[in-house]
């Protein structure tokens, strides 16, 4: 189940550079509300900084309400890391396999059909019944099914008709703005 209520209560939560009004302000005062993230700094939320795996799935994780602890498989995700519980239960719950057997990249930017797996593997799995229009998300992909089940739930749009931009990085405002969605 994810946390918090379906709509914010107020703006930002004091985030002086989220613009109000803009697609991921409600995401961003929905984040800070229920402990998703508190910024990176004080009174700021860097929405156009790109995000790092570690970061996607310390929200996701957050956003999950999820108390995982233990060592992961992973030997670059070092115990005390603000991020090693939420990778553990990632782990644990197949919401990630990692970038190979052994290790996470945590500080790696996190992509759009990263975070759409995640979120996917995160609901179990779930089958979807569209056809694909993206001409740049092969059936063969890691990713197939979790883009076209993200596009299906209205978590995630392509940049374009034709196009969903996979490889992409996803900036803080946009997986904020993905978990938002999810959780409805």
């Amino acid at each position: 189940p994810i946390s918090g209520s379906p709509e914010p209560k107020g703006t930002a939560a004091g985030m002086t550079d989220v613009v109000p009004g803009s697609y991921y302000a409600k995401a961003v005062a929905w984040a800070v509300e229920n402990g998703i993230t508190t910024g990176t700094a004080e009174g700021t939320f860097s929405p156009d900084a790109t995000c790092t795996r570690a970061q996607a799935v310390t929200f996701l994780a957050r956003a999950q309400n999820a108390k995982a602890t233990g060592k992961t498989a992973f030997s670059d995700v070092p115990a005390d890391s603000y991020f090693a519980d939420a990778v553990a239960w990632a782990q644990a719950n197949g919401v990630t396999t990692g970038t190979s057997e052994t290790t996470f990249s945590p500080d790696n930017d996190c992509t759009r059909a990263q975070i759409v797996t995640f979120l996917w593997r995160a609901q179990q799995s779930p089958a979807s019944g569209g056809e694909n229009p993206f001409t740049d998300v092969p059936a063969a992909a890691y990713y197939y099914n979790a883009v076209l089940w993200a596009v299906e739930n209205d978590v995630a749009k392509g940049v374009s008709e034709t196009a969903f931009a996979p490889n992409d990085n996803c900036t803080r405002a946009q997986i904020v703005t993905l978990i938002y969605r999810y959780r409805k």
